[in-house]
């Protein structure tokens, strides 16, 4: 979510009247009264320049307490979420290992309980989806990264599966880990080889590879986007890339 900025009062933009002096009157015989009233209007300006402040200042603190109680409920949110699912993954085992009667001969052996094989429950994996998203919002890229890998275990068939193999490409490079990013990206086109993401993380990953320094192999990947997805944004990048080796 972005938040509006305080907005920037500049004291000097002439945005109080100056005071002004009068020429006649007592002041031009030499009375005192006007260089008091001026006087009395500068300290008004004075004073209402410091409630302006005080009161800046309070939506200042309030919106970061805003920010930082998002954060936290965003990172409770996601350990709630796994602890849940994970208690569900172990009692889906339990359940399975309980109907084979503890008899290991008795056929093959069942698979391991993986969130992959169970059945689809579209409404939570796009919780847990939104919930590591958001942490991407918050720039938290390390609780990010864990929970998209939670998310890929727990669903790897998911619909949204897709997606968070990019954005974890995403995170990995914001974190400055080039191989992790590389790897994030070539997988969305190596798992899901059907989904919109494709042609963008493959230039990503044209792109990681050229910050790694293997320039042929970048403008190898950059040609593939070209001929793959020649009317897609993700070509026209990578001709300019192409263009500026």
């Amino acid at each position: 979510m972005a938040w509006a900025e305080v907005p920037v009062v500049d004291n000097n933009s002439g945005s109080y009247p100056a005071p002004s002096y009068e020429t006649s009157g007592a002041y031009a015989g030499g009375g005192a009264q006007a260089p008091t009233s001026a006087q009395g209007m500068l300290f008004n300006q004075l004073q209402q320049m410091q409630d302006e402040i005080g009161r800046l200042r309070g939506m200042l603190e309030e919106q970061q307490n805003d920010i930082q109680r998002m954060k936290q409920e965003n990172l409770e949110r996601y350990k709630d979420l796994d602890q849940r699912l994970s208690s569900g993954a172990a009692g889906a085992a339990a359940t399975q290992n309980s109907s084979a009667g503890g008899d290991s001969s008795a056929g093959a052996a069942p698979a391991p309980a993986s969130a992959g094989a169970s059945e689809p429950d579209p409404e939570k994996e796009k919780l847990f989806y939104d919930a590591a998203f958001d942490l991407i919002k918050t720039k938290d890229f390390d609780k990010a990264n864990q929970a998209f890998s939670a998310f890929l275990r727990k669903y790897p068939k998911s619909q949204y599966a897709g997606n968070a193999q990019y954005w974890l490409g995403e995170v990995n490079l914001a974190q400055g880990n080039l191989q992790g990013a590389a790897q994030a990206f070539a997988d969305v086109g190596q798992k899901y080889p059907q989904h919109s993401k494709v042609p963008d993380s493959m230039f990503k990953l044209g792109d990681v590879e050229q910050r790694l320094g293997d320039q042929d192999k970048a403008k190898r990947t950059f040609q593939q986007v070209i001929a793959q997805f020649p009317n897609s944004s993700a070509a026209q990048l990578a001709q300019r890339n192409l263009q500026r080796m």
